[in-house]
Order: structure tokens, then C-alpha cells, then sequence
């Protein structure tokens, strides 16, 4: 290539980048001519509400990160935006019925699980206040997420897209950068946001999101267990206690299986970093992209066509996971239905709490937006079934005492087939076993080889 040839290159991508910039500082200003650009339109394609509150602020949060593009994402966005969603000026819900059923819960939970209460005492939330307490755990989580894709993104639009656009492309990566990390971050905290109306409790995902000092003994969020009541046939008091004893219960399991939070979350976040770009689907829809409608590029991420089946490794990542969380939730439902058979109506509830997770609760709705996983139902109550099993082949001790360390909870093998957690704690033949023998005993009676009392017949020592 000659001198001016590489020149005559280097002219033609600076134009085709300070095109990109017009394009979309026209878009951000609202001064663009030509084709109208629909607000409304961009906002449903990233996933938020479309008020114009909401769309001030993220117009605002775009323009500073096309003006000053950063490598690292500003997570604050995420706060303020699910701050305001949560804001949503409905009435405070009364905490009082929340607060009386604490202390009956605890009782109740006292009788029939080896796992003692916690120090924190449980407290009722705000909408407000859940948003505060658990969005770092939230952004903790969604951090990997936002790094795959976005830098596999941009890595493989550098790769991939056509010769003419590459030089353009290469000076705008931190800017398209800026902004991808910039909707990422809006769409986190709506999704928090959203959440806040939808949960009951403080461990109604599975994960605690709350920590810290006085923040691990449970707590209930009265608007949420209200909308949950709401067409219920049940007494409002009664679904506050069974919801109580469900989110102390929860409580009182990572209390005292102090490893198992951080073994959640690493496992989710290791999970997360797994995800990877379909370059070769890049390749195929690169020719399909306009450069002059840049919300394309969000459109790739929100909408999923740039991520690939899940690889061997996240597969085997994912059923781990969803194993141990259908422990969490299976000991949680068995040991709220023993406490909770005082509530009328509490099969009911349970019933309830079982088609929400069915149909997608605030649990799958977090972790399908966050790393594409989903719980199955079915796993849950296998999970259920296979810790009453243990409990009634056994005892209570023993159950609650597989959660003492990760090496000691039933695997996924174990789930699928209980003999096997039945042979590794030496309960498998011991029923069996009794059984057996109690039918030999009852045979040699009947056929008059054993003496009908073993005092004799006036109940003295027998003959030596």
C-alpha cells in the first residue's frame, strides 16, 4: 500500500469515526435529524421502564460515558436506578404483623431443626431499604457478567466486523465500551429495582443478599408478603407466620453454615466469568449491522444471540449449582413444614410458594437476567424428599448435620439416587435389617420356638 494510500485509510476511519461520535451524540442530545430516533423504543430494547424520569436519567448516564469513557464500569448508576424504580410512591405497609410472628416462628423452628437461632434478631424492610442492603452483593454478582460480554463483545466486533469498519470500530471501542457498560449497569438496577416488589423476604432468592453486622438474622418485607396474600383464600396473618418461619429458617441455615455463602457466590460469579461471545454468529450478522443505529450493539447483549450453548465445563458448573441451591430450598421447605403445621391452611401456602418458584419467581427471574441459570422445580423437591428420607431413617442430628462442610452435602449423583447417601452414612441396610429381623422373630413365635416372655411365666429371673 502506498503513502497515501495508508493515509487516504487513516482519513477515511477518523471520518468514520467522528461519525459514530455524531451519530451518537445526536442520539443522546435529541438534535439528530433524519430518521427520527424513538426514545421509547431504545428503552424497551434495553430493558427499563419507560417513564420519563427514568429515561432523563439514562440519557444523562450515556451522554457522561460517550463524553468520558471509562474502562471500568460506574456502578453507581445501578444504585441510583434502582433506587428510583423501587421509589414507586406506593404506601408503607404496616411491619406490625411481621413482628409478631417473629418470635412464634422462632419457637416453632426451635422444635424441629438442630440449628439454633440467630444472634441478629429479624427485622421488616422497606422496598428502599432491601435496594440499599443488598445491591452490593448484587453488583458483586453481576461484575463477571458485565466484563465477559462487554469485553468479548468488543473484542470479537474488532475481529469480526467487515474490513471497512474495522479502523472506525478500533477508535470507538472505549466509547461503545463506555456506553455497553453504561446500559448494563441501568438494566442491573432496574432488575434490583423491579425485584423489590416482588420480594417476600431477605433470602427469597436462595442467596443472602444481605451481610454485615446485624443483618444475618432474617428479615421480612411487609409490602411483598402482602402482594403475596393478595388472592389468596388464606388469613393475612397466617401467610406472614408461614413466611416468617421459611425466611428464619433460611436464616438460620447460613448461620450456621458459615462457608456456604461465599461457596454460592463463588460459584455463581466462577460461573458468570465462564460466559463467552459466539464470534462465528458475529461473523455472520456483522453485514447486518447499521452504524448509524448503535443501539444494535444493545441489543446484541440484551436480547442473548451472542451467547453460545453453555460449554461442557458450565454445564457441569451450572448442575453443581443448581444442586446446591435445591439443597437450600429442600431443607428450607422441609423444615417450615414441620414447624408450620400449627398454621391453618399452611399446605396451601406451601403450595403457593411452590408455583411461584415454578413459574419463575424473583429467584429465576435474578438468575436467568444475571447469568442465564435456571432452577428446576423438579430438583427441588427431590432435594425436599431426599432430607426427610435422611430424617426419617435417622434423625433430625444427622440431616442438619450434613451441612457442617460442603465435602459432607449430598452430591447431585445422591440427589438423583438417595440408596446411595443411605449407604454413605450407613443407613442403608439398617431399616432393612430391622425389618428382617423382627420378621424372624415374629416367624419362630408363631411357630412356638422362642418362650412367650423372657421373666418366665410368673415373671421371675428365668432358669439358669
Amino acid at each position: 500500500m502506498s503513502a497515501n494510500e495508508h493515509d487516504s485509510s487513516d482519513d477515511q476511519g477518523r471520518n468514520d469515526f467522528e461519525d459514530l461520535q455524531r451519530i451518537l451524540s445526536e442520539m443522546l442530545s435529541g438534535e439528530g435529524g433524519g430518521a427520527a430516533f424513538d426514545p421509547a423504543e431504545f428503552a424497551k430494547v434495553a430493558g427499563i421502564p419507560v417513564d420519563p424520569k427514568t429515561l432523563q436519567g439514562l440519557f444523562s448516564t450515556l451522554q457522561g460515558a460517550m463524553h468520558n469513557p471509562s474502562a471500568e464500569i460506574d456502578w453507581s448508576v445501578t444504585r441510583r436506578t434502582a433506587l428510583e424504580v423501587a421509589s414507586d410512591g406506593s404506601p408503607a405497609t404496616d411491619p406490625a404483623p411481621a413482628l409478631r410472628a417473629f418470635p412464634v416462628a422462632t419457637l416453632w423452628l426451635d422444635e424441629v431443626t438442630e440449628l439454633g437461632a440467630t444472634p441478629d434478631a429479624p427485622r421488616t424492610l422497606s422496598r428502599i431499604e432491601w435496594v440499599q442492603q443488598s445491591v452490593d452483593t448484587w453488583v458483586g454478582l453481576a461484575e463477571p457478567v458485565a466484563d465477559s460480554i462487554t469485553g468479548a463483545l468488543m473484542h470479537a466486533l474488532q475481529t469480526q466486523m467487515p474490513e471497512e469498519l474495522s479502523d472506525a470500530l478500533k477508535g470507538a471501542a472505549p466509547m461503545l465500551k463506555s456506553v455497553g457498560g453504561a446500559l448494563f449497569a441501568v438494566q442491573l438496577g432496574t432488575i434490583i429495582g423491579k425485584l423489590s416488589g416482588e420480594v417476600v423476604s431477605a433470602g427469597d432468592i436462595g442467596v443472602p443478599l444481605l451481610s454485615g453486622p446485624g443483618r444475618e438474622g432474617g428479615a421480612l418485607l411487609p409490602s411483598g408478603v402482602a402482594a403475596f396474600a393478595q388472592g389468596l383464600d388464606q388469613d393475612p396473618e397466617a401467610v406472614t407466620l408461614y413466611l416468617a418461619v421459611r425466611e428464619l429458617a433460611h436464616a438460620r441455615l447460613f448461620r450456621h453454615a458459615k462457608w456456604l455463602r461465599l461457596h454460592l457466590l463463588s460459584a455463581i460469579t466462577a460461573y458468570s466469568r465462564g460466559i463467552r461471545i459466539d464470534t462465528d454468529r458475529i461473523e455472520e450478522i456483522a453485514h447486518d449491522i447499521d452504524p448509524s443505529r448503535p443501539e444494535q450493539i444493545q441489543e446484541l447483549i440484551s436480547n442473548g444471540a451472542l451467547i453460545p450453548p453453555k460449554t461442557e465445563e458450565q454445564e457441569a458448573a451450572h448442575a453443581r449449582l443448581e444442586t446446591v441451591l435445591a439443597l437450600i430450598e429442600g431443607w428450607v421447605d422441609v423444615v417450615t413444614a414441620d414447624a408450620a403445621k400449627r398454621i391453618p391452611g399452611a399446605e396451601a401456602i406451601a403450595e403457593m410458594v411452590r408455583r411461584r418458584r415454578a413459574t419463575g419467581g424473583p429467584a429465576e427471574h435474578a438468575f436467568a437476567a444475571l447469568a442465564g441459570l435456571e432452577l428446576r422445580p423438579r430438583r427441588l423437591r427431590e432435594a425436599a424428599a431426599l432430607w426427610r428420607l435422611v430424617a426419617e431413617r435417622s434423625d433430625v442430628a444427622t440431616r442438619d448435620g450434613l451441612w457442617a462442610h460442603p465435602d459432607l452435602l449430598p452430591s447431585s449423583e445422591e440427589l438423583d439416587q438417595p440408596e446411595l447417601l443411605l449407604e454413605r452414612l450407613g443407613l442403608g441396610g439398617s431399616t432393612t435389617e430391622t425389618v428382617d429381623d423382627f420378621d424372624a422373630a415374629l416367624a419362630q413365635l408363631l411357630d412356638g420356638e422362642l418362650p412367650p416372655h423372657a421373666g418366665g411365666e410368673d415373671g421371675d429371673a428365668p432358669a439358669k
